[in-house]
């Protein structure tokens, strides 16, 4: 945990800023099974309640009574059977005492309190639940069917103007989650080589992972074929000539994620063409990279990667005609199906759970939109200083996206058909890195990874 300072400055802030009046309900996470309810997945904590209450545990749930100006958090101790199984552990209490909460009840008290507060018309303010667990709990909590909630929209707002700056403490927890995550991903790059399978590496660089005692942020992505842009699947045995796409980070046990990609060759070096599309992608990142800074509308910085990998690939013979009008009409998203990146912390795609619509735009500029490609940009709103983000482009060749649009002559004037299904089983390139936004400009977050041509060869030359 932090200080106790910073849980109790937290909940203050939240309290001065919120347009609301009434009650702020958070849930936690429960340990959920995996196919018998003693056999749980390892539990991972709501990062709103970690972000203002810091414990890690299972069944809670807090409230601050913005009327009364009283903070409450819900649990029980552990029972005699508990401690007979898992061992006298720190207390409930002692956990509240280091996030500044000195009342505590028990969890069953949460519906009377509720339901006292909803007796006499008291606003229950409360965010989005995912957790199935969560829903049906919050449904019987406030009487309401599940498809009829209306989570607070004052409440997600107040927190994600709170959360998405981010404290120089929390840029360490990310950079410490870097520091590891760099180390998986040098040891993939020493594995990459013909006959291993991919299970193998992303079993590696999750034992690196735990050995800093650190979780997987997420499911890694190591694959041959890096077309598939969220491709889970690892039974598949590298072979010379292809490239292998590691997309991978990890999560401090305070939370705080890392998400970073490289791309390289299961050979040596890369084959001509694959350092050719690889350098597009490469110009793609510097150039987007090189407009971070706080007052930058991140939707720009994502068109004006566009345009950098659209002129690349006119260059090599892929597209045709003028960039800027290539993306302007989308043309550019047969190669670069997805959003240039997403704001990160203790979520590794911060916040999501709180909406899109909130986290990554705003009631003035939303987004507003179903095309193709720039449906799936996460964040489109004006950078602040404190925002910490991805940068990812990338070109993926998608067998089935290539047959559809050829056969409907679909963005004819802009894609050279003919070359393009030459390298329709190429696979997929992506480079991903972390930032913090500055007033003037950006910090490159953790260890630089390598990331050039020249780089990666000689790294895999000597290793």
């Amino acid at each position: 945990m932090f200080s106790t300072d910073t849980y109790k400055r937290r909940r203050e802030v939240l309290q001065q800023n919120i347009q609301a009046k009434g009650i702020l309900l958070f849930l936690g996470n429960i340990e959920n099974p995996i196919n018998f309810a003693d056999n749980a997945s390892h539990f991972r904590q709501d990062s709103t309640f970690l972000y203002y209450f810091g414990i890690q545990q299972p069944h809670l749930a807090a409230i601050i009574d913005l009327d009364e100006n009283k903070t409450i958090v819900f649990g029980d101790e552990m029972s005699m059977d508990a401690i007979v199984w898992m061992g006298r552990q720190e207390t409930l209490k002692e956990k509240c005492e280091k996030a500044g909460v000195v009342e505590t009840r028990a969890y069953a008290d949460l519906a009377i309190y509720l339901a006292t507060a909803m007796s006499v018309k008291r606003n229950i303010h409360y965010l989005p639940p995912y957790q199935s667990f969560n829903k049906i709990l919050l449904s019987e909590l406030l009487h309401i069917s599940i498809v009829d909630f209306k989570p607070s929209v004052p409440m997600i707002q107040a927190i994600v103007a709170q959360r998405e700056i981010k404290e120089a403490q929390e840029i360490l927890q990310i950079e410490e989650a870097l520091k590891v995550s760099n180390q998986m991903h040098l040891l993939a790059m020493r594995m990459a080589k013909p006959g291993v399978k991919e299970y193998e590496i992303v079993s590696a660089i999750q034992n690196v992972a735990g050995s800093h005692n650190c979780e997987l942020a997420y499911n890694s992505i190591v694959t041959i074929n890096g077309g598939i842009l969220h491709n889970h699947y690892k039974m598949n045995t590298l072979q010379s000539g292809k490239l292998l796409l590691n997309d991978s980070g990890c999560e401090t046990p305070m939370g705080y994620a890392s998400d970073l990609t490289r791309t390289y060759p299961v050979d040596k070096t890369f084959t001509p063409e694959q350092r050719d599309l690889y350098n597009v992608v490469l110009n793609s990142f510097e150039g987007a990279k090189a407009e971070l800074k706080a007052g930058v509308k991140y939707k720009n910085v994502h068109l004006k990667a566009c345009e950098i990998l659209a002129e690349g690939l006119i260059d090599l013979g892929f597209m045709k005609g003028n960039a800027q009008d290539a993306v302007a009409n989308h043309a550019h998203t047969m190669f670069f199906q997805c959003g240039l990146g997403h704001m990160m912390g203790l979520d590794v795609h911060d916040m999501e759970d709180l909406g899109e619509q909130y986290v990554g735009y705003t009631a003035e500029d939303p987004k507003n939109t179903k095309q193709f490609g720039i449906k799936s940009l996460r964040l489109g709103k004006e950078l602040k200083a404190g925002h910490v983000l991805t940068v990812e482009p990338g070109i993926y060749f998608i067998p089935e996206l290539i047959e559809m649009w050829e056969a409907e002559k679909k963005y004819a004037e802009f894609i050279n058909y003919d070359k393009v299904k030459q390298f329709a089983h190429f696979g997929g390139i992506r480079i991903e890195d972390n930032f913090l936004i500055k007033e003037d400009g950006y910090q490159y977050l953790g260890p630089e990874l390598i990331r050039t041509v020249a780089e990666i060869e000689d790294y895999k030359a000597n290793n």
